[in-house]
């Protein structure tokens, strides 16, 4: 059964493309197929369309590269339903290629063809007064770099005018506007009801910004031929859930982006690679080390103790100064609380509690370290030593013991491939000498960043959440679950992780698993909190769920 599916940047999809026509599969029979593929998924998605399409009046917007192509095909096809189809040109195909030889074919049909220049000019009197019931965008592709030209903003305009009068508009591959990578719209976008994406989606179709553009999201199959997908690797990943299993007739699934999505609810499962025994004994479980708290953030470490303890780890300790112990006790009493030196003038950490911390560290299988640490020239220093310190379980890096890593770059050599840092834009900011903004921008790019400062996993959180590792294909989260945006979740997220490390498993399968449990858990407590309001310790609460379901 799958887990992941591939996501490849469009600079893969082209090398996707070419690998099939070298094993002889015609560049125009890729495009035939992925007309068939979106006629049949706009039947499936637009209600108007679903009893037939005749009569229908359809624009379709077509640009001089392979979306072009795709939508001169669908423009036989719609003509050969009996729609009235008709067709607006920004630039001419390539001479020689595929799309123009199929702009050749459909010529020789009684299908209105005419240039963007004499349609926005008023010269084009073939199209006066049609008000089209559907548009079909085949604009632009997915390469879309910098900005759009004078014509594509003014085709773009007239197409957004047509939907405020009640068109429907179906984007061939991704919406015209769209970056294929970041999936940052343009000043001016066609923002589409439903999007066809064809063989994968590419990874600017997952991020946030994309949702408000896609409409409903449905990957097509183009059969692609397997051997092609396998010699041109994916960058990126997502994963699979029910209602998103691949139809048997056509290969198609949906992208399910939160608690509305086909599955969700009682009987919603996720696929994961857990562990197949259940251990009997509290030792068997995974011991995790919670180290974080502050006089400010007492109830950090003890929201990650939570999660953890909800995760499945057998034994939780929590190590942190001052008030910490007590709000253990009342958050979470089945953790215990590590003993530190006493401190009676009421200071938070000294770099000397790594002699008690790393004793502690080493009986433990898992470390959560950095949840309401606090940050100072102290909590560097503890940071440092606790990292370095040799034969050191595997660590879950979060919040303030991010920064502290950040301000010291030295400390990076000292991570391992068994570690998950799991920064939110601003420490991922912090880690990279760039700003919240610049990450925000360029989400992909920055885990890329990320990844190279070393070898462990990194999380990038926030909607379109980011999981990966140097030289191995990354992880993307489609899913927006408004229930995670509250304080204290990602510390729910970090006991999650570590739980998870403490079954001995790879650190991007633990941080993997680790995020799809946590965004399944926010969906499962959407119901009952369909306006937000709620707290981390209800997403915890219902991680046994999400997480039962995700060893299903």
């Amino acid at each position: 059964m799958e887990m992941f599916t591939d996501v490849p940047t469009p600079e893969e999809m082209a090398c996707c493309d070419a690998e099939a026509m070298a094993l002889g599969f015609p560049e125009e029979a890729l495009m035939e197929n992925a007309a068939c593929a979106a006629i049949a998924c706009l039947r499936r998605r637009i209600p108007s369309c679903a009893s037939g399409l005749r009569g229908m009046r359809v624009l379709l917007l077509a640009g001089g590269g392979n979306n072009g192509g795709d939508a001169f095909c669908m423009a036989r096809h719609f003509y050969d339903a009996g729609a009235l189809p008709a067709v607006v040109l920004s630039r001419p195909p390539a001479p020689g290629g595929a799309a123009a030889r199929w702009l050749d074919v459909l010529r020789r049909m009684p299908v209105p063809i005419v240039m963007a220049g004499e349609w926005l000019g008023g010269t084009a009197q073939v199209l006066d007064g049609m008000r089209p019931d559907l548009i079909v965008d085949g604009l632009m592709g997915t390469g879309l770099r910098g900005q759009l030209r004078e014509t594509e903003c003014r085709i773009i305009g007239k197409a957004l005018e047509w939907k405020r009068l009640g068109a429907h508009v179906f984007a061939i591959d991704i919406p015209s506007g769209m970056t294929g990578m970041s999936g940052r719209p343009s000043p001016i976008a066609l923002a589409a009801d439903v999007t066809a994406a064809f063989h994968a989606p590419k990874p600017g179709l997952l991020m946030p910004d994309a949702a408000a553009f896609t409409g409903i999201l449905e990957v097509c199959s183009i059969g692609m031929p397997r051997a092609a997908a396998a010699r041109a690797r994916a960058s990126f990943r997502t994963w699979l859930l029910p209602g998103q299993e691949r139809s048997a007739a056509s290969g198609s699934w949906l992208v399910c982006r939160g608690a509305d999505s086909p599955g969700s609810g009682d009987d919603l499962q996720v696929y994961a690679a857990c562990a197949a025994h259940a251990p009997s004994h509290k030792g068997e479980a995974g011991k995790v080390l919670v180290i974080g708290g502050c006089r400010a953030y007492a109830g950090a470490p003890c929201l990650s103790a939570l999660g953890a303890f909800r995760a499945g780890a057998g034994l939780v300790t929590v190590a942190g100064p001052g008030p910490v112990p007590a709000a253990l006790r009342a958050a979470c009493p089945a953790a215990i609380s590590a003993v530190l030196p006493d401190r009676s003038d009421g200071k938070g950490w000294l770099a000397s509690d790594a002699d008690v911390l790393i004793p502690a560290m080493l009986r433990a299988d898992a470390v959560v370290l950095g949840p309401g640490l606090g940050r100072g020239e102290e909590e560097e220093q503890l940071v440092e030593l606790l990292v370095s310190a040799p034969e050191r379980p595997p660590m879950v890096i979060d919040a303030d013991a991010l920064f502290a890593v950040g301000s010291r770059p030295e400390t990076l050599r000292h991570l391992q491939a068994g570690d998950i840092l799991t920064p939110h834009p601003g420490e991922a900011a912090a880690l990279l000498g760039s700003t919240s903004r610049e990450v925000q921008e360029d989400r992909t790019g920055a885990l890329l960043r990320l990844t190279g400062l070393c070898p462990s996993a990194c999380v990038l959180k926030g909607e379109g959440t980011l999981i990966g590792r140097r030289d191995e294909a990354s992880v993307i989260s489609p899913w927006r679950v408004p229930q995670l945006a509250v304080a204290g979740s990602g510390d729910v997220l970090s006991g999650i992780a570590a739980a998870l490390l403490a079954q001995h498993r790879d650190a991007v399968e633990a941080a993997a698993v680790a995020v799809w449990t946590h965004a399944l858990a926010g969906m499962r407590i959407a119901p009952s909190f369909p306006m937000r309001g709620n707290t981390p310790q209800d997403i915890a609460d219902a991680v046994p769920h999400a997480l039962a379901a995700a060893c299903a």
